[in-house]
């Protein structure tokens, strides 16, 4: 192997270390290996096998080389040019994973239609195929179809898969009405921190789940029951109530989930099992009371809807190029306090009147974004549970704030490493002052600049990077955007649509 391409390997390896905050000791003992050895990689001073690499990118969760099929992807960027056009914001990347998790409740034939086709979709199909439910792209590769076997086949589950999503948590909901015991990997999915399952577990514990964790593995055994009471939920979080509303479906009975998320990917999987002829009551609110019911064998055809975050990353888009955008399909009732926010910002825009998703229940409005020159906003940027700002599109305001004039405070007090990943926009010319873990500190207006960095490990972050890049003079590099394809279908691609120029291109 030529040298140049030791150091090259060597760098992608130190950069993907970095990012997961380990040190080259803590790599070493991952790799069973020597911290000096770990220097020497980084260093390009030795030589490294394939294999090596493969095991590398499996401990930093981040594809270096990858084996058997092409490198990772890059992206390079000519930034400072504007946007113009139109574009459609894709249906929801978290109600479309939260639906193929309960598509395991149905015995029948489950189409869902204009699926994302993402990786963390991907990797859900990958386990839910090994596991013997059988899944196809029809209507061209628009629409997914998903029947499932008489008995699931949990022994040949594909780990590897499973453990890269930390999706695979809300099979747990479903898998306790079919299995009596059964295993299943620790979840993965973007590096926001310490993530405790412990509420999933208060909350699925009422329905006769035990859980016991050992070497990487949830041991799961049941003795079913019904809740005798309320179910008051730990944590208002988005995929724990998506787990209890999967339990309580297949609960023959009535249950009463408290302190619920009312989030878009909660409403979507409750209007998909009333389409399974499960009656949910109260939809939007944080009381959920689930009539249940012990058999689901139909044919059932659902229309996901639109994704709000991916509607306030193209929204974010045209603020940073100063572009004049139509955003179209954009879900308005989960980008209310964000626009509301925008307003008092001073951001130029029109809105079109409302109508339905392909669900008849989403409100959508076109959106049109223009160049304006905004103001740090007076309090600070924070998130709370629906309909609050949503948690998912505070980095975004990273990127606005930094293209306002004034000091934007942004707390992001739900996970424990975004904030810092922020900084990275630092390396483009912001100025972001990390205050805490949680909380940042951004100065506007920016002069953007290009530079050449790794992806951040979390999706959006990574995907703000994205967005300062295209709005930096000259050329920019952001290497290995695996966790970028998690979340977004041909993002580059459409974002070229309306005037971008991001080049996909592999080197190792």
């Amino acid at each position: 192997m030529a040298d140049d391409y030791l150091v090259r390997i060597g760098k992608l390896i130190r950069d993907a270390r970095q990012h997961r905050g380990w040190t080259q000791t803590q790599l070493a003992e991952a790799l069973g290996t020597s911290q000096s050895a770990v220097n020497r990689i980084e260093r390009g001073n030795q030589n490294i096998s394939l294999e090596m690499i493969a095991r590398i990118g499996e401990a930093l969760d981040s594809e270096i080389v990858s084996l058997g099929y092409a490198g990772p992807m890059h992206l390079r960027v000519v930034g400072g040019r504007r946007l113009s056009g139109s574009i459609d914001v894709k249906t929801s990347k978290n109600a479309c994973v939260a639906l193929l998790c309960g598509s395991l409740l149905n015995k029948g034939r489950t189409v869902l239609r204009r699926v994302a086709r993402i990786e963390e979709v991907y990797r859900l199909l990958e386990v839910l195929n090994s596991i013997g439910v059988r899944t196809r792209w029809i209507n061209e590769g628009v629409d997914l179809e998903i029947v499932p076997p008489a008995r699931l086949d949990l022994d040949a589950m594909d780990a590897d898969a499973a453990r890269r999503t930390r999706s695979i948590i809300m099979f747990l909901g479903p898998l306790l009405h079919r299995m009596d015991r059964f295993r299943l990997p620790y979840a993965g999915g973007c590096d926001l921190g310490t993530r405790t399952i412990e509420p999933h577990m208060i909350a699925l514990r009422r329905f006769g789940l035990d859980i016991t964790a050992t070497e990487g593995i949830y041991h799961a055994e049941v003795e079913r029951t019904a809740p005798d009471r309320p179910i008051v939920l730990t944590e208002r979080g988005d995929t724990v109530t998506e787990n209890a509303l999967l339990a309580a479906a297949r609960n023959e009975g009535v249950t009463v989930i408290r302190n619920a998320s009312s989030n878009y990917m909660v409403q979507d999987l409750c209007f998909f099992l009333e389409a399974l002829g499960v009656r949910v009551d109260g939809i939007g609110t944080t009381t959920l009371t689930v009539h249940g019911t012990a058999e689901i064998d139909v044919d059932v055809d659902y229309s996901p809807s639109e994704d709000p975050v991916e509607a306030m990353s193209l929204l974010a888009a045209a603020v940073v190029t100063e572009s004049e955008l139509t955003i179209r399909r954009v879900p308005v009732e989960f980008l209310e306090i964000e626009l509301a926010v925008l307003e008092e910002m001073g951001l130029d825009h029109d809105r079109t009147e409302e109508y339905p998703a392909d669900n008849g229940r989403t409100r959508l409005i076109d959106l049109t974004v223009r160049p304006s020159k905004l103001e740090a906003p007076i309090d600070k940027i924070h998130p709370m549970p629906f309909p609050g700002l949503n948690i998912d599109n505070v980095p975004f305001f990273a990127a606005i704030a930094a293209s306002a004039q004034g000091q934007t405070l942004i707390h992001d007090w739900v996970y424990d490493n975004r904030a810092i990943y922020l900084t990275d926009l630092n390396r483009l010319g912001g100025r972001l002052q990390l205050l805490d873990p949680h909380r940042v500190l951004v100065e506007g207006p920016t002069r953007w600049r290009a530079a050449e960095m790794m992806c951040p490990p979390a999706l959006r972050p990574a995907v703000v990077v994205l967005l300062a890049m295209m709005a930096a003079e000259g050329t920019s590099v952001l290497r290995n955007v695996y966790v970028i394809n998690r979340g977004y279908e041909d993002l580059a691609e459409r974002l070229n649509s309306v005037g971008a120029q991001i080049e996909i291109f592999r080197d190792i």
